[in-house]
């Protein structure tokens, strides 16, 4: 009787211990992108400070904003080549040049991410500033084997690469190029 009970605890271990690898589901994703820009923060930040307006991400085709800066009240839905997504304003503070914003409703087929949350931010960088922009996110599709196209390796692309268009552009606006 001791063998089998030794038996039965030795098994049962076994699936326990295998269970966390079989069903790990997503993990969440990290991107961050900075740029320097030859002008002063309070330049730079004026051309960002506005929620509602993103004219400096070629990325996004037109927008449409409410709520001005205001946390919590403040939307916009951008369009992007494939379809719109509605974000919202979580944090706003002018006197620190930064935001943070999140995803409300998702589009998988317009962007490969389930979920995301971003800050920019202005500082200071010698005589001109450096934009800092954080996004965390989800991959697409949250089951275990998710299509290439909505995995977490498509997830970080596509955030890594929305993000240097968005701060080219600004760099592009800000310095007088665009």
């Amino acid at each position: 009787m001791t063998s089998l009970i030794r038996l039965m605890c030795a098994l049962a271990f076994g699936f326990a211990a295998a269970t966390p690898a079989i069903a790990h589901g997503p993990t969440p994703q990290k991107a961050e992108e900075k740029i320097t820009i030859s002008a002063p923060p309070a330049k730079v930040w004026e051309a960002l400070k506005e929620f509602g307006d993103v004219s400096w991400n070629a990325k996004i085709k037109k927008v449409a904003a409410e709520g001005g800066n205001e946390p919590g009240k403040a939307t916009r839905t951008i369009s992007l080549e494939k379809g719109d997504l509605v974000e919202g304003l979580d944090e706003y503070n002018d006197k620190e040049m930064s935001y943070g914003y999140r995803l409300s409703t998702e589009n998988a087929e317009a962007f490969p991410v389930s979920f995301y949350s971003a800050t920019i931010a202005v500082t200071p960088a010698g005589d001109g500033s450096d934009v800092t922009w954080i996004g965390r996110f989800y991959r697409a599709d949250t089951s275990n084997f998710p299509p290439e196209d909505k995995n977490d390796e498509a997830a970080v692309k596509a955030m890594t690469e929305f993000m240097q268009e968005g701060l080219k552009g600004l760099k592009a606006k800000v310095e007088g190029k665009s």
